[in-house]
């Protein structure tokens, strides 16, 4: 299975971008999303953000994972 996460952009330098990851930086491939600016949220894939979100949809997403990780430690 495969799983892309939303991302916030916080520095952009040519197709590299630093981006938060729960409270994390790490540097990603934005070449495919040249688009993308600081500020926005983007969807990484294998460290490539493959997709520009609004923040609703980041958000939307974001809460789904917390929920699911919060279900499942309530399983164990």
């Amino acid at each position: 299975m495969c799983l892309a996460v939303p991302v916030k952009i916080t520095c952009v330098e040519g197709d590299q971008a630093d981006v938060d990851i729960g409270g994390v930086s790490r540097r990603v491939s934005i070449a495919l999303t040249p688009e993308a600016l600081v500020g926005d949220y983007v969807l990484l894939h294998t460290g490539y953000a493959i997709n520009v979100l609004n923040e609703a949809e980041a958000m939307e997403t974001l809460d789904i994972l917390e929920r699911m990780v919060a279900s499942d430690a309530g399983a164990a």
